[in-house]
């Protein structure tokens, strides 16, 4: 059998997992925006966001979550961004610079919403 790869495309989709996948699209300034690569074991929302803070991105614009099962895909930046925040907040530490615009961009904090950051 051969397979022609004119029209052929990789899937990224894991081997028939009904599971959630969550990809970054990092900023490469002049080069562009990219998807970054990353192994399909490590698409859980948990190691993305831990991945971000561990500085794995260095210019995050956002993160699209997607279940092809499910059928659906949508932007989740703003969660990912408040997640983070809120685990900052938590550890009593500042946003890593690395991540600050990303979490200007995203995170719609209410102004009522008390901070744990001691000053």
């Amino acid at each position: 059998m051969e397979l022609r790869m004119g029209s052929w495309t990789p899937s990224i989709v894991p081997n028939g997992d009904d599971q959630n996948v969550y990809l970054v699209v990092n900023d490469f300034g002049q080069h562009g925006t990219a998807w970054c690569e990353t192994d399909v074991e490590e698409t859980d929302l948990e190691n993305v966001i831990t991945d971000l803070l561990d500085g794995q991105y260095n210019s995050p614009a956002r993160v699209v979550g997607f279940n092809v099962a499910e059928r659906w895909a949508r932007d989740v930046s703003e969660d990912v961004a408040e997640e983070i925040q809120r685990r900052c907040d938590l550890q009593r530490t500042d946003v890593p610079d690395f991540l600050q615009d990303f979490i200007d961009r995203h995170a719609s904090r209410d102004p009522r919403q008390l901070t744990l950051r001691l000053v």
